[in-house]
């Protein structure tokens, strides 16, 4: 188990003793939100430059403006402390996990050429809730290089529908030929 999935496993611990699981999961994907659009911040947490006093000063401060739950503050101030938070998109990514596996949902990233509509991602969920039997919980993206068509991970199945693998299969089997 890689550091960001234990700080994540204790993480979800506490938050769900404490009943806070919710709101420390959506000051995660706050946060995930703020470092990626944010080259400072994503600087502040890289850089070996700052101190763990400056990092955590200045990441108390970020989550008191954010209205951050008491957990995921002291949680924060914590990975500044020990240094750590350069593995926060492995703790992010690992809580989520773990957030919907107690839930009893699957998580499924889907990548489409063009972004999806209200109806079309309603549709989307309906399968994939036929089809993996559990209800899912969707990260859409958005790729043009795929072309058109859809891709979909689960777990570590992926299913590719997209017109760019089915043209470079094409373009495998003339050569072939």
């Amino acid at each position: 188990m890689d550091v960001g999935a234990r700080y994540a496993q204790a993480l979800f611990d506490l938050a769900r003793e404490t009943g806070a699981l919710d709101s420390v999961e959506a000051d995660l994907m706050t946060l995930a939100r703020m470092r990626q659009g944010s080259e400072d911040l994503r600087k502040l947490i890289a850089s070996p430059t700052f101190t763990a006093e400056q990092k955590g000063a200045a990441i108390a401060a970020l989550a008191a403006r954010a209205d951050f739950s008491p957990t995921s503050a002291k949680f924060l101030g914590l990975l500044a402390v020990n240094r750590r938070l350069g593995a926060l998109p492995a703790i992010v990514a690992a809580f989520s996990g773990l957030a919907a596996k107690y839930r009893g949902l699957v998580a499924a990233q889907v990548t489409t050429a063009v972004a999806m509509s209200a109806e079309q991602s309603a549709k989307l969920a309906a399968a994939l809730r036929g089809a993996l039997g559990k209800d899912p919980q969707i990260e859409a993206q958005v790729d043009p290089a795929i072309l058109g068509g859809i891709r979909i991970r689960v777990g570590s199945r992926l299913y590719d529908a997209s017109l760019k693998s089915k043209l470079d299969s094409l373009k495998f089997a003339l050569k072939r030929a």
